[in-house]
């Protein structure tokens, strides 16, 4: 512990102070010295590192005052020019190309958009996977660049808004229900055929339905009955000629010369048959092919 002495004197007094006996050196001094310049020079060495690394990562990542390398910052968003690639979910509420190039998007397992709501439940999804593409939502609709609606479909209706819908496949197609439409028809040269392999097949309209064959025939083909059946109105056959030729011959109840002539008999169940015409009708002659069983 240092002392130091003090003396005291009156005014007027002239006394020689004595030197003092300790001296206090201020600084460091030594092997501390040492260490506190190379510390600084350590933490300047580092500085400069630091440095140049910032230099250097914004070189390599291509920092501008516009953004980084292709990824820009504009006023509309962000525009990011060539190829990219997300390894996690990208938000955007807009995503579109350059006017000149298409926009790609390329993924090795599958892309999928999900649209959600306020509560961010997902409304809307479209997946493209390797084996289906999928879109689910209450609605999906495709209009075309004039805002018609080409294709409607929901869970109750599928509607086509285009002025022809074509089915080229060579196996036509195939409707498990009710196809409303109110025309059908086939390419030019090409035949048209509706059929139903194991169930019947309907056509109703509350104002009519048509069938007509331009220039070819039409052929109606059925294993057991075909029935034509109007409930208020008439069956009218108009044709230059009509021709029915298996109708049974009815079974005559005496031998006579054949003319090669027949009429057309009904029985009373409405079975047609053809009996050999004669002077007068021969039907009643020949009517036991009314009671054979149909």
């Amino acid at each position: 512990m240092v002392r130091e002495q003090y003396t005291t004197v009156t005014e007027g007094t002239n006394i020689e102070r004595p030197d003092p006996l300790y001296f206090y050196k201020i600084g460091i001094y030594g092997w501390r010295k040492r260490c506190l310049y190379l510390l600084v020079l350590l933490l300047l060495i580092i500085l400069l590192i630091n440095f140049a690394l910032t230099i250097w990562i914004l070189k390599v990542m291509w920092f501008s005052p516009t953004g980084m390398g292709y990824l820009q910052v504009t006023s509309e968003g962000l525009r990011l020019e060539g190829d990219s690639e997300f390894l996690f979910p990208l938000y955007a509420k807009e995503i579109h190309s350059r006017r000149d190039s298409p926009l790609l998007l390329n993924s090795t397992q599958n892309i999928t958009v999900n649209a959600r709501n306020s509560e961010g439940n997902v409304t809307g999804r479209l997946q493209v996977g390797p084996k289906m593409v999928e879109v689910n939502g209450q609605q999906f609709q495709l209009n075309s660049e004039e805002g018609n609606m080409l294709f409607s479909a929901e869970e109750n209706e599928v509607a086509v808004g285009a002025d022809k819908l074509r089915v080229t496949g060579p196996g036509g197609g195939l409707f498990e229900h009710s196809v409303e439409t109110p025309f059908v028809n086939a390419e030019d040269f090409q035949q048209l055929s509706l059929e139903s392999p194991t169930r019947t097949l309907s056509m109703d309209a509350p104002r009519g339905v048509r069938i007509k064959a331009q220039t070819g025939n039409i052929t109606v083909l059925s294993e057991t009955d075909i029935n034509l059946q109007s409930s208020e109105g008439k069956l009218i056959l108009d044709a230059k000629t009509l021709r029915l030729p298996l109708l049974p011959l009815g079974t005559k109840g005496h031998s006579g010369r054949s003319q090669e002539l027949y009429e057309i008999c009904v029985c009373p169940d409405g079975k047609l048959y053809i009996s050999e015409a004669d002077s007068a009708s021969t039907c009643h002659e020949n009517s036991r092919v009314c009671q054979q069983s149909t």
